[in-house]
């Protein structure tokens, strides 16, 4: 079993800045596909951004390229997120996710293993 815990959310301006983190543990060994998703209240869950477990390529939604970074840490099994240029619309909590798995997905029922999440406010 895996197990992700994610932190870093908060309460930001618009046009501030956050990094979340998320922290696997557990059942690591092997190469693990991470991303992350957001949901904001009554809507559907939304892909973020992704890194494979092989070569760590970068995948990001449209609506946040060019703003927010995905990066793994010096732990194989850390990713973050950073976050730049925030925009109310982009108020949600987020989940880091993982699958075992060389490749990179964007779709969440690819992923067996979810954080708790955090949320992220970003005021107008």
């Amino acid at each position: 079993q895996v197990r992700l815990v994610e932190s870093g959310g908060g309460l930001v301006q618009a046009g501030g800045s956050l990094r979340l983190s998320c922290a696997a543990s557990g059942r690591t060994s092997g190469n693990y596909a991470m991303a992350w998703f957001r949901q904001a209240p009554g809507k559907a869950r939304e892909f973020v951004a992704s890194v494979t477990g092989g070569y760590s390529s970068t995948y990001y939604g449209d609506s946040v390229k060019g703003r927010f970074t995905i990066s793994r840490g010096s732990a194989k099994n850390t990713v973050y997120l950073q976050m730049n240029n925030l925009k109310p619309e982009d108020t949600a909590t987020y989940y880091c996710a993982a699958k075992v798995s060389l490749g990179s997905f964007v779709d969440a029922g690819a992923f067996p293993y979810w954080g708790q999440g955090t949320q992220v406010t970003v005021s107008s």
